[in-house]
């Protein structure tokens, strides 16, 4: 089973975005107690916060069989940097949602967790208990990922809830990529392809003659993916060389034609079939895909124009305790690698 969902995850949604909410702090930026790490706005995060997503970190570690990094060291301040990001961004992202309306409960992390025990060890206790234990987590450590979970979803929910794609949207789409919804002509040959005019001469004479194309291909046709199937191909205008789009466009159908160069060799072609015309899938067919995928989009900018402008609001509102300053925000941080297990 997919277990993502048992891992660190910095409001995967949001940084889906490849957005970044912590500032450096201005010269108005609060000042930190002893027993903080930051101050974000109006909420202090505690060292023992900290400290509790450093074991976490720590715990994965273990479980992985991995080395985690010492105190000092480059990779000890990377890691001790994006734990840092990850607290004031959901500082951030809690007191705007408390403003906003939107809160995560006990209870919502409780119904999350029973969708995880139904949806991959279903229902049972003792393998949900081997997993967080095979990953390094324990629940109170799970719970606070949910948590982050939940609150970009609700986050976004709310946010884009507006957002709306109107008919005109679509037909505007529709009309500007017309062509990615136009099928080209198309029609179905065979050809035997060979190196020298000689031998294309000597192969068009004996087709002439009666001779078995599909044999023949077999034999001789250096285009090996279609020589197996006795030179059979389905071409598209403008998806090959001109002078073999031309020749099988031009032919009637099972008409042989006189050999053909182009930059692979020789060409003797046969139509087997009338030329397929080109066709427009209607707006109505794939309206639905259309709005759905503008939507997403809208959804998305919305999205990130809301949380560059948060980003804005708290610049000057965050401060950090000595040592705990990240050296760069950087988008997309975890504590963990991800992990997957069958």
């Amino acid at each position: 089973m997919d277990m993502k969902t048992l891992r660190f995850l910095p409001l995967p949604l949001l940084l889906a975005l490849g957005l970044v909410l912590a500032g450096c702090g201005g010269s108005s930026a609060p000042s930190v107690p002893q027993d903080a790490v930051a101050v974000v706005g109006t909420d202090t995060i505690t060292k023992a916060e900290y400290n509790t997503l450093i074991d976490s970190a720590k715990s994965t570690y273990a479980a992985k069989k991995q080395a985690f990094p010492k105190v000092g060291t480059t990779a000890y301040k990377s890691l001790s940097d994006q734990a840092m990001t990850y607290l004031v961004q959901e500082s951030e992202l809690t007191q705007k949602g408390k403003q906003i309306g939107v809160t995560v409960t006990n209870a919502d992390v409780d119904k999350r967790i029973a969708q995880i025990k139904k949806q991959y060890f279903a229902n049972s206790e003792s393998k949900y208990k081997t997993a967080l234990k095979q990953q390094g987590l324990t629940e109170q450590q799970l719970r606070r990922d949910l948590f982050a979970e939940l609150l970009s979803e609700k986050l976004y929910a709310k946010v884009t809830s507006s957002v709306k794609v109107t008919d005109a949207d679509v037909k505007q789409y529709y009309q500007s990529h017309i062509s990615a919804y136009r099928t080209p002509e198309s029609r179905t040959v065979r050809h035997i392809l060979v190196n020298s005019k000689s031998q294309a001469d000597q192969l068009e004479a004996q087709l002439k003659h009666g001779a078995d194309f599909a044999a023949l291909a077999k034999k001789y046709s250096k285009d090996t993916s279609t020589a197996k199937v006795g030179g059979k191909l389905t071409i598209s205008k403008g998806q090959t060389v001109k002078p073999f789009e031309d020749a099988a466009f031009s032919l009637k159908t099972n008409e042989i034609s006189a050999p053909v160069h182009s930059q692979y060799g020789w060409h003797i072609i046969q139509p087997l079939g009338p030329i397929v015309p080109s066709k427009t899938t209607p707006l109505a067919t794939v309206s639905a895909s259309i709005k759905t995928s503008l939507l997403s989009q809208k959804k998305t900018q919305t999205m990130q124009n809301w949380v560059d402008a948060l980003k804005k609001q708290y610049a000057s509102k965050i401060a950090y305790q000595t040592g705990y300053a990240p050296a760069t925000q950087t988008a997309g941080t975890t504590l963990v690698e991800p992990t997957t297990t069958g």
